[in-house]
């Protein structure tokens, strides 16, 4: 799940422990330069103060892994390889695919209205579902309200700690959303909100008749064997082996173990799905290729609009249905989406031509800004080299 709130914009990414071993691929000889240059930028990152990180890029010419730091503070035990991840938001590419499936069978149309759909649902304090698309959810131009402000309004461990086992039904998240008025008129402007993929997955399951859990895995995960991802819903513990994760709810404050998610906004069709890096890879090299929408309907979900200057994306990205686009240093660009929670941040991505994927864990985020600065630039660097070297 992308949290959007200020105190989480700066707590993403760090962790004030900077001076973690590195594993794995830096343990054992170098094979290839990309293979050094994967292991360097992970070790870079864990010693801007992440306590594990894991990556892995596939290539024309094989897979390259990399980890570095640890998976346990407790035991030091080394980051698992290829182990279970949460993928937070990078969910809603699955839910968007899905949907754009419904529309290839003209079963839904992008033009439909939330009001058609689920009539009723988005409506009080100014919103009105009658004025917001399919499209508009997909690509965040809808301007609903972000219901995570009301389901963690204090930014501390206390809140987590207390509340984290709390689970909503997705019409109750609608309707805190639905408590305050919209951020602007569908279709005029761009602001990311989790509230949009409830109700996606809600509209799966009126056009349907099953749930987008069922969907995800008739439509995708048995078509491509992803035998290692998941819709766990509202189960809290991860298969094993996977790396503990961490959240510095304050600047100054304690690491805390949040690797049991944070049920409020861990739990529906914005952010709930687990799985491993090989099955991310996986997931967007076939998207991209093709093997899951046809050639309008992946149009479609490619068809990007821009993101505001403090969207916190890198310059020049867009979003589109689901899926990202962002510039690569070489040229060119890559697409994929981001998931991050209590105490973790994935990123996914393969380059616009499907040749190179590269799924990147980092199981810390702190609440220091400059770390959290730092740690985004090493982490955005890794995955542009990643992707641009031609070896």
């Amino acid at each position: 799940m992308i949290l959007r709130t200020p105190w989480i914009s700066a707590v993403a990414l760090a962790l004030a422990v900077s001076t973690l071993p590195s594993a794995a691929a830096s343990a054992t000889p170098r094979p290839s330069t990309t293979s050094w240059s994967v292991q360097r930028d992970a070790d870079a990152l864990r010693e801007t103060g992440v306590t594990g990180v894991a990556v892995r890029l596939e290539t024309p010419r094989g897979t390259v892994t990399a980890r570095s730091g640890v998976g346990d503070l407790v035991t030091r035990r080394p980051v698992p390889k290829d182990g279970y991840l949460r993928l937070g938001s990078t969910t809603k590419t699955y839910v968007a695919t899905v949907l754009l499936q419904l529309v290839g069978e003209k079963r839904i149309s992008l033009d439909q209205t939330v009001g058609q759909l689920l009539p009723g649902v988005v409506s009080g304090a100014g919103n009105d579902g009658r004025t917001i698309t399919v499209r508009d959810l997909l690509r965040h131009t809808s301007g609903l309200y972000d219901y995570i402000y009301d389901v963690f309004p204090d930014p501390g461990a206390q809140t987590y700690f207390a509340d984290r086992w709390r689970a909503y039904q997705p019409a109750e998240l609608v309707a805190l959303a639905m408590r305050h008025a919209p951020d602007f008129p569908a279709g005029t402007r761009w602001a990311y909100s989790n509230t949009n993929y409830v109700l996606a997955g809600m509209i799966i399951e009126k056009i349907t008749g099953h749930t987008w859990e069922q969907q995800v895995h008739a439509r995708i995960l048995r078509p491509l064997g992803l035998r290692h991802t998941d819709t766990p819903g509202t189960r809290p513990f991860l298969p094993r082996p996977h790396a503990s994760n961490y959240q510095q709810f304050t600047a100054d404050g304690p690491m805390v173990d949040t690797t049991i998610p944070y049920r409020p906004f861990d739990s529906g069709a914005d952010g709930s799905m687990t799985g491993t890096a090989r099955d991310l890879n996986r997931f967007f090299t076939a998207l991209v290729d093709g093997r899951l929408l046809k050639p309008a309907e992946l149009a479609a979900m490619r068809n990007t609009v821009p993101l505001p200057p403090d969207s916190g994306h890198p310059a020049g990205t867009r979003d589109g249905l689901g899926l990202f686009f962002t510039p690569l240093s070489c040229g060119g660009g890559y697409l994929g989406h981001g998931g991050s929670g209590f105490g973790y941040v994935v990123r996914a991505a393969t380059t616009t031509d499907g040749r190179r994927s590269v799924t990147v864990s980092a199981h810390s985020r702190a609440g220091d800004p400059r770390s959290a600065a730092r740690q985004e630039d090493a982490l955005r660097d890794l995955v542009d080299r990643a992707l641009c070297r031609t070896a």
